[in-house]
């Protein structure tokens, strides 16, 4: 039942958002690796302990957080550090960069479902994608449906174009406008580029269609798109920590990030080298694509609202999380609507579902399997000098999951989320 390795690391690739260019190496060193685990204990659990030790460890990891669930309930929230001044919780707040993409989508289904929007409008009659002075907008726009927007079948292929949302310094240069860009400013400079491909003909991902549709979310409701996700979807959880990240500045009991690299701002037009994590790229471009902050209970919580229809998404939205595409369909796997998914006929008829996110300073990890399991790994980087894959936590946390022999009966979500 193990997700395929391989998989994972196309897939953190794939959700990997590269920084700006002119990236260079950072010359600091790590603290000597220490080993701190707050939250509650789980002597049957310890497997999962043991392996986050093993990787955050091997990888100057400073700060980690793991959460599990089996059969609906909480069984494991933990916090870990490997540097002593560092302390981190059960509750401490991480960039989650790409799953950020399964809250967008279940946004746009919320509007669908209240009969707002539908999955066919196309986002040319939502949005007004005008170009900038002298240039024309591929007439294949106007086949972009919604559906293609959250599947990535809108047209983009950042392999071939590269990553509108990271090419911050080009689009300011090209549209004459200041540092940090606006999401309008992205979406002006695409409307006068030719489309990749055909929009419903193939498969790529794209933040930039995450970002369209964080604007369809806010043009739709009348709202922003953090007060419509916080209002309809995570407040009938009870997920309060949550927040859209800030790129330089940080929440309370959010965790420092780090990189090996440093790259050019581009918070504003000086040009100046910073870390990785703090202004080579805009947090405020990446809210829908990626930019929200959690916990890792925070996603496991989550997590279990796909389980069953409830107040927030009924059954035939949750049927359209899973739909498969038109085009996309590789090594048995598929992109649903902020998910990646792989049916299975082990114990009879399910599936595994899961994403990684991933920037400078940032990995994470959130899965749910076909016979009841979630996990949820946060990682406050994703480089180091070990060159070690940080993919291969999908395994690792596998390893943890069959080597439990009872899992336990308690559950942790009324101490995490109390009503």
């Amino acid at each position: 039942m193990d997700l395929s390795r391989r998989d994972l690391g196309k897939l953190a690739v794939a959700t990997g958002a590269a920084a700006a260019g002119g990236i260079a190496i950072a010359r600091s060193a790590d603290a000597a690796p220490t080993w701190k685990a707050t939250g509650t204990a789980v002597p049957a659990l310890a497997g999962f302990d043991a392996q986050m030790k093993t990787f955050m460890q091997a990888r100057g990891i400073t700060a980690g957080q793991l959460a599990v669930t089996y059969k609906g309930r909480l069984v494991l929230a933990r916090g870990y550090s490997t540097e002593s001044t560092l302390a981190v919780q059960p509750t401490s707040l991480f960039r989650i960069a790409s799953l950020s993409k399964s809250f967008t989508s279940a946004a746009i289904l919320k509007l669908v479902q209240d009969g707002k929007l539908t999955m066919t409008t196309p986002v040319t009659s939502i949005l007004g994608i005008t170009p900038a002075t002298g240039l024309t907008r591929d007439p294949r726009w106007s086949s972009i449906t919604m559906w293609r927007l959250l599947q990535h079948l809108g047209g983009w292929d950042r392999d071939v174009s590269g990553d509108p949302n990271f090419k911050d310094a080009t689009i300011s240069r090209t549209l004459g406008v200041p540092l940090e860009l606006r999401h309008a400013d992205v979406i002006k400079y695409m409307a006068g580029q030719k489309l990749d491909f055909a929009p419903g003909s193939k498969a790529a991902y794209s933040n930039f269609g995450y970002l369209l549709a964080g604007r369809v979310i806010e043009k739709v409701s009348g709202m922003s798109y953090a007060a419509y996700v916080q209002q309809k979807l995570l407040t009938p959880l009870r997920i309060k920590r949550m927040a859209l990240g800030w790129s330089v500045a940080k929440h309370t009991g959010e965790m420092p990030y780090s990189s090996q690299y440093t790259g050019r701002t581009v918070l504003d037009g000086s040009g100046a080298t910073v870390a990785a994590p703090y202004g080579t790229y805009s947090m405020r471009i990446q809210d829908a694509n990626g930019g929200w902050i959690a916990s890792a209970p925070d996603l496991v919580r989550w997590a279990k609202m796909f389980d069953a229809p409830s107040t927030v998404l009924n059954a035939t939205s949750l049927s359209r999380v899973w739909a498969k595409p038109e085009v996309g369909i590789s090594n048995g796997w598929y992109y649903g609507l902020g998910w990646q998914v792989r049916p299975t006929t082990q114990g009879g008829t399910g599936r595994n579902t899961w994403h990684t996110g991933s920037l400078p300073g940032s990995f994470s990890l959130l899965v749910r399997t076909y016979n009841g399991m979630s996990w949820a790994a946060l990682f406050n980087r994703r480089d180091d000098a070990s060159g070690k894959s940080y993919g291969d936590i999908d395994a690792a946390m596998w390893t943890a999951a069959n080597g439990v022999r009872t899992w336990p009966t308690n559950d942790l979500f009324p101490q995490y989320f109390p009503a």
